[in-house]
């Protein structure tokens, strides 16, 4: 596997984290809660501001045409009104959003499902890795053993290249999914992952106000990561940061409102 001949950079801002601990309000971006507002936040979805974001494609129906979403040379921003929804190819009743793919120049997919009533996941090519983040609703993930899991928002799986699987929903569910041809290496091999974001431990963040977690092991055979950043509101990444690791050409970094996606050689992992 080449590495793209520059660093690229791919940030979608599909709002994930409006997510972790209340990040964000009603208002938007990182915005407070008014003093006024009453109502008992604890009912509100968790991921709201990913499938209701709060400049949708309707609010811009006056205006056609208009996007935020930029794409460039070494970086790109997928806002939500350029978010383009179509059947997602040997799924059943589900449909998707790609929002990064190897036509931009990365080495993965990134894409949103949206999995309908009787709705069924599709087979991944040979060698092919699979990450999936649940953001609103629940699906049963099952394997050729017959073991079921039930994932739950906030819940995740990584599913191993090779790995005989499917997601099945009976209701609605909106997933955030990732997919990537898996370097092998000799004797090293990964293992099924199913996890919940608040069981991961707090990792330190010197210099940092976020809470930073790691959803996959941060072992040899593993080559990428999922980072979940929670932010309070009006906090933000003071700094650059970049961490060492023997063997990692992705680094998925799901903060508020966008996700970055991010690698240079594969001797380090950079968050942006």
């Amino acid at each position: 596997m080449q590495n793209p001949p520059l660093p690229l950079l791919l940030v979608s801002s599909f709002t994930l984290m409006s997510l972790f601990i209340g990040v964000l309000g009603d208002g938007g971006f990182c915005s407070a809660p008014s003093i006024l507002d009453q109502t008992d936040t604890s009912s509100k979805p968790l991921y709201g501001k990913v499938t209701n974001p709060t400049l949708s494609p309707s609010h811009l129906q006056d205006l056609p045409g208009f996007t935020r979403s930029v794409y460039k040379r070494d970086h790109a921003l997928i806002t939500p009104e350029s978010h383009v929804f179509s059947p997602l190819p040997d799924w059943t009743n589900t449909l998707g959003a790609y929002l990064i793919t190897p036509a931009m120049g990365s080495h993965f997919v990134m894409y949103l499902a949206k999995m309908q009533e009787n709705s069924k996941s599709g087979l991944l090519p040979d060698d092919v890795e699979r990450f999936i983040f649940v953001i609103q609703g629940s699906v049963t993930l099952s394997n050729s053993s017959g073991i079921s899991n039930k994932l739950m928002v906030d819940s995740y799986a990584y599913l191993p290249p090779n790995f005989e699987h499917s997601l099945k929903c009976d209701g609605s569910a909106t997933l955030a999914v990732f997919e990537q041809r898996y370097a092998f290496l000799d004797n090293h091999i990964t293992e099924l992952i199913v996890g919940s974001t608040d069981k991961q431990p707090l990792l330190e963040t010197p210099g940092e106000v976020f809470e930073l977690r790691k959803l996959l092991r941060a072992s040899l055979p593993y080559d990428f990561n999922i980072h979940i950043m929670d932010f309070q509101p009006g906090e933000f990444l003071n700094v650059k940061v970049s961490s060492s690791s023997r063997r990692c050409n992705l680094d998925g970094t799901i903060c508020a409102t966008m996700v970055c996606c991010t690698w240079q050689n594969p001797d380090t992992i950079f968050a942006v």
